[in-house]
């Protein structure tokens, strides 16, 4: 009887044991993110477009003849090969993509979707708390070494402690890195809040450690890089040409993404220092594309013996996605730009109306947004609910006028002697404590005066049309012209008082927005934040952008990030081309089917053209 009982119990006991470990791991299951299976793509919202066994990329050709030469150019100089530090302000163009891979790689026809390159595949969880790769076991840099994990840890290490300051900002929020195997690679991004992480870590390049000088990393260096992409670099004349070579043992040539890309022999691209150096050029024969950005040039300057001949034709290609921002940007660095109703009164004195038709043959549109032309801009419609809720934390940081959707830039009659908008901006300037003595606006005995800094001829021009507006109510500017070096050490330490800014737009505005407009960002030496903004609304904002799970959460987010960054009167909006304008050799083909979203040639040295065969 008593070893009845003895049993009776040890059971009980085991079943108790069993039903409280049965619980403890239900309760783990509930408390720890569900594991997901590893998957070849990844989408910011909702799920990628593509199936996984694709052919290739809608906008590609996947039938494109492979051979022939590019010949390019591109306005400036270089002075390094190296575009992943400080001191790359001037590094040469055509390497990223081209020369250097990432992890994974975007299509252009989704708003934000990733698909499987270097790492064949991505896994993360629900709550995106940590993220796997496992890498394509065929990835190799060009002189045949295996691309691991150890390089993508390598690569992560070197960058967040010594790459370009939107990298440190970024990585440096993963909590822990592990490499299991040559092939896996998995970050912790427990309770930083970012959906969106994931997704950076893999467009992360993916540097050879083997090959890296860690000693001359921090320098603007020459030296030929190696990477893992479908072209090399062949030759190098420092600050005038660099010519890229196919990589015949290119490792992902037949891999679906790649299908139809890459398609030139070689892709040779020389700098000039002068805009029209570079379109007597074209003209000549020696160059085979290029982007137009002269309006007059555009309408007026392309009757010349090739184009009559039709050795050369021309296109307005629509440019997908939301059309991003240009402008005058503040330092609010300098105390002078401290004052919203300064810059506010600044901006109004911009003659759009008077240099679109004058100087640009009225082809241009102003800019009113940072997402303009997209469902993300928060022009011309009043902010939601959904938006009102994101900003009732942040009193005053969006204006009355902008919540409701009732800003707009200012605008004139054209004739370059509307009176209205100076008398706006008289009145706001006194507000801020300015009078006009002798025809000069003083305060505390101190005129109202700036340099805004450009680069070339064409910014030079616009600059001195806006300041001779600014000149008619009393504000003294100087224009000053410097060289494509010094433009960009100058941005990059911020010694400037205004400058021309340029924002691209994306269709899924995220962890960028941190470098161009974050409070930590201000006084990061070449970040982007031209503008030095620090506000907690904005910062609040981004932090929307990011933790968003649904595309109706992430709009309301952008519409709201929008708003604040219009109250701030960072910049003064300029305009932009609705369509892209190209010129080009006509024994260049591309495909009829252009992205979606971003450039309709898919990158600036034609990823997805091609030489017609003779």
């Amino acid at each position: 009887m008593t070893q009845r009982l003895i049993r009776f119990a040890l059971a009980v006991f085991a079943a108790a044991f069993i039903s409280l470990a049965v619980s403890a791991a239900q309760s783990r299951a509930e408390a720890e993110p569900a594991a997901s299976a590893p998957q070849p793509a990844i989408a910011m919202h909702g799920e990628p477009d593509l199936p996984a066994d694709f052919d290739h990329l809608p906008y590609a050709a996947p039938d494109a003849p492979k051979g022939g030469r590019l010949a390019i150019g591109f306005l400036g100089t270089f002075d390094s090969l190296n575009p992943f530090n400080l001191k790359a302000g001037s590094t040469a163009q055509g390497l990223n993509g081209n020369v250097f891979e990432t992890l994974m790689t975007r299509s252009l026809d989704e708003p934000f979707t990733l698909y499987g390159l270097i790492a064949k595949s991505i896994e993360t969880d629900a709550d995106r708390s940590r993220v796997t790769f496992r890498l394509d076991p065929r990835a190799h840099f060009s002189d045949g070494a295996p691309i691991t994990s150890a390089d993508v840890r390598f690569t992560f290490d070197l960058l967040k402690t010594r790459g370009r300051p939107q990298q440190r900002a970024a990585y440096g929020l993963v909590k822990a890195v592990e490499t299991p195997d040559p092939l896996t690679i998995s970050y912790d991004l427990a309770g930083i809040g970012d959906r969106e992480m994931p997704l950076t870590l893999a467009l992360m390049p993916v540097l050879p450690r083997h090959k890296i000088d860690l000693a001359r990393f921090d320098d603007a260096s020459l030296e030929v890089p190696t990477g893992s992409g479908p072209y090399k670099i062949a030759d190098v004349r420092p600050g005038e040409r660099l010519i890229l070579a196919r990589d015949r043992n290119y490792w992902a040539k037949d891999l679906p993404i790649r299908r139809g890309l890459y398609n030139f022999d070689e892709i040779d691209i020389e700098y000039f220092r002068d805009a029209n150096s570079l379109f007597e050029a074209f003209q000549a024969g020696l160059l085979d594309f290029r982007v137009e950005t002269n309006p007059v040039r555009w309408t007026t300057g392309y009757d010349f013996p090739a184009m009559r001949d039709h050795r050369v034709f021309r296109e307005s290609l629509p440019i997908g996605g939301p059309k991003g921002m240009e402008g005058f940007a503040f330092n609010l660095r300098r105390p002078l730009f401290a004052d919203v109703r300064v810059r506010e009164a600044l901006g109004l004195l911009f003659d759009f109306e008077w240099i679109n038709a004058n100087l640009y043959n009225g082809l241009y549109k102003r800019t009113a947004s940072f997402f303009d032309e997209s469902d993300l801009a928060s022009t011309g419609r009043p902010a939601s609910p959904a938006e009102r809720a994101l900003l009732a934390g942040f009193p005053g940081a969006v204006r009355a006028d902008i919540l409701e959707g009732r800003w707009a830039p200012a605008r004139t009659n054209g004739s370059g002697q509307d009176r209205s908008e100076p008398k706006r901006a008289l009145a706001l300037l006194r507000e801020a404590g300015y009078e006009l003595d002798n025809g000069r606006l003083v305060k505390g005995g101190e005129p109202l005066a700036f340099e805004i800094m450009v680069k070339d001829r064409s910014q030079e021009r616009l600059a001195l049309n806006y300041a001779d507006s600014l000149a008619r109510v009393g504000v003294a500017v100087k224009i000053r012209l410097v060289d494509e070096v010094q433009y960009q050490r100058r941005r990059q330490k911020f010694d400037f008082d205004m400058m021309l800014g340029s924002w691209l737009a994306s269709a899924s505005p995220g962890n960028e927005q941190r470098s161009r407009w974050g409070s930590a960002s201000a006084d990061q030496e070449a970040s982007f934040n031209l503008a030095g903004a620090k506000s907690p609304a904005i910062d609040a904002l981004i932090a929307a952008l990011l933790s968003a799970k649904t595309r109706e959460d992430f709009i309301a987010a952008a519409r709201s990030y929008d708003r604040a960054l219009l109250s701030g009167f960072y910049i003064v909006p300029l305009f932009h081309a609705p369509d892209q304008w190209i010129a080009a050799s006509s024994t260049l083909a591309r495909p009829q089917r252009l992205p979606r979203y971003g450039s309709p040639t898919a990158g600036a040295t034609l990823d997805t053209w091609w030489k017609k065969q003779p």
